[in-house]
């Protein structure tokens, strides 16, 4: 495996794609210094996440693997200012996180979806405040093509599929035009096809959108498909290793997306990932 120290990308803003009425914001970078976040418990503070610095390009996709408990959601909170208790700073577009950051949006691992209003009520609900109705209303339209569901707009939760509940999630986190996506388990809940299909709409969507995307994921085969990058994040169990201290590793992934399933070179590095998971890739 890489370990974390790799040369700093260039920070930017990213570029604005698609017309004027429907363009995304400009997607852009975002930087963790020294990031660290302890919580109280029973038996004292308990850190999960201890002095992590990494910087991630505008518009690259961004897996974030590791076992339950090792600071996956926490750090995705934190990038997106849900969270602010942690130490060290986070930067997007080189500049300070802000609580509840407008500059990204989260989609969680169930669609959370208001059961009382329609498919492109939900989708509006994610809408910049102060948004015109012309203008959220062609924006909400928009989404819902790129996400496959304009017949549905009418349509209330209850009356569509989990995976289109999904999509609809999707489309109102897209709608409040982030320069950066925060996705944790997105697609967690849904069966081993609709789960495929979820993450090649994801990928068409950043092909377009180009927004940067921070995935948490438990899913190794998830983040081969889907990430630039992998943060493998875990305990360090060094006998010299501070207490809660995190060992991270960062691993490219070859080829350019779609990639192929059945690659060999992909399979290699899946066996890495699952080892440094603590999986045994070879039992059955």
């Amino acid at each position: 495996m890489t370990a974390l120290a790799e040369p700093r990308l260039a920070a930017g803003t990213g570029a604005r794609v698609g017309s004027p009425g429907n363009a995304t914001a400009a997607s852009l970078s975002v930087e963790f210094r020294g990031v660290g976040r302890s919580f109280p418990g029973l038996e004292g503070e308990r850190t999960v996440l201890r002095d992590l610095t990494l910087e991630v390009a505008p518009g690259e996709v961004l897996a974030i693997l590791g076992a339950s408990g090792c600071g996956k959601s926490t750090l995705l909170r934190a990038a997106g200012g849900l969270d602010t208790g942690n130490t060290g700073e986070i930067l997007i577009g080189g500049r300070r996180v802000a609580p509840h950051d407008a500059r990204t949006a989260v989609g969680f691992q169930e669609p959370r979806l208001m059961p009382w209003r329609t498919i492109h009520q939900n989708v509006s609900l994610g809408l910049p405040h102060g948004t015109g109705r012309a203008e959220g209303r062609e924006r909400v339209d928009h989404l819902l093509e790129l996400v496959g569901l304009a017949a549905h707009a009418g349509h209330r939760p209850r009356e569509v599929s989990g995976g289109m509940a999904q999509r609809t999630s999707l489309a109102r986190a897209l709608a409040r035009r982030p320069g950066v996506l925060l996705l944790d388990e997105p697609f967690g809940a849904l069966d081993a096809l609709t789960r495929m299909r979820m993450q090649d709409l994801l990928l068409d969507i950043h092909a377009r959108t180009a927004t940067t995307i921070l995935l948490v994921t438990h899913d190794v085969d998830e983040a081969l498909q889907l990430a630039d990058r992998i943060l493998l994040l875990g305990r360090d169990h060094a006998p010299d290793a501070a207490p809660g201290a995190s060992a991270r590793t960062v691993l490219t992934v070859p080829g350019e997306r779609p990639r192929d399933r059945g690659s060999a070179e992909l399979a290699a590095l899946r066996s890495e990932l699952l080892d440094g998971l603590g999986v045994d890739a070879h039992r059955r």
